[in-house]
């Protein structure tokens, strides 16, 4: 493994290209290199767990995935890219993955120091999710936009996430039409499907509990846009995503 001084405030650019070749495959979609060492056990945590949940239809609709696991990610300026470093950034400049793409390859950095293994499988997730986002099929697209449309027409208050929540109410304050095709709506539903795309997965992984308050979507919504995911990603054999599949096990 190369020495802590020789990785030092590498950018994340770097780092991919110069330990593309030592990335060790977990499966066939994915693979890993580590700046700092990590045990077996924290490994299965980190990595082997969390991608064995992932629904093979999302599985199949990532590209070629490298993960970089690393203490910190620090965001880059103007100068240069999103950076690793050992020593904790600012927290102004603290955050928690980025994102590069690279001949074929996507590359994840994801810090993991001083961060819950439960919040470590939070931002992995929704990692992923902004992956598959970014491409979905059209038929995808129009099963997920016609969902919210009936959401918005039925004026269904709150949301899955705080961004997507803040998009929400950017249509709704500056949007007459709501449901009407524009760059605002677009930007909500795309943020919609990563949120709840995230809660999706990290549900199929861990047993979570959604928190409640003034912002969060009634749960009989919340639950149709799972079933709605369940249709277009079925969980893995053995994984289930409703309590009441848990209970049938």
């Amino acid at each position: 493994m190369a020495t802590e001084a020789e990785l030092a405030k590498l950018t994340i650019a770097e780092l991919a290209k110069r330990f593309r070749a030592e990335m060790i495959p977990v499966t066939a979609r994915f693979s890993y290199f580590c700046t700092l060492p990590i045990a077996d056990e924290d490994l299965k945590q980190y990595l082997s767990d969390p991608i064995a949940a992932i629904a093979p239809a999302v599985v199949a609709a990532l590209p070629k995935m490298g993960v970089i696991l690393t203490p910190y990610v620090e965001k880059g300026n103007s100068k240069g890219g999103d950076s690793s470093t050992f020593e904790r950034p600012l927290e102004s400049r603290h955050i928690p993955y980025s994102r590069i793409d690279l001949d074929g390859l996507t590359v994840l950095a994801l810090g993991v120091k001083d961060i819950e293994v439960a919040d470590y499988h939070y931002q992995f997730y929704s990692a992923l999710a902004a992956v598959v986002a970014d491409k979905l099929p059209q038929t995808v697209l129009e099963r997920f936009h016609r969902t919210i449309r009936e959401e918005l027409s039925a004026e269904i208050h709150g949301e899955v996430d705080e961004k997507s929540w803040h998009l929400k109410q950017a249509l709704l304050r500056r949007q007459t039409n709501v449901r009407k095709e524009t760059k605002l709506f677009r930007e909500y539903a795309h943020q919609a499907f990563e949120d709840t795309l995230t809660l999706y997965l990290h549900g199929t992984c861990c047993d979570i509990d959604v928190e409640t308050g003034p912002r969060q979507m009634p749960s009989r919504y919340l639950r149709r846009r799972l079933e709605l995911f369940m249709s277009l990603y079925p969980p893995p054999d053995g994984y289930a995503v409703l309590p009441e599949q848990l209970k049938s096990r």
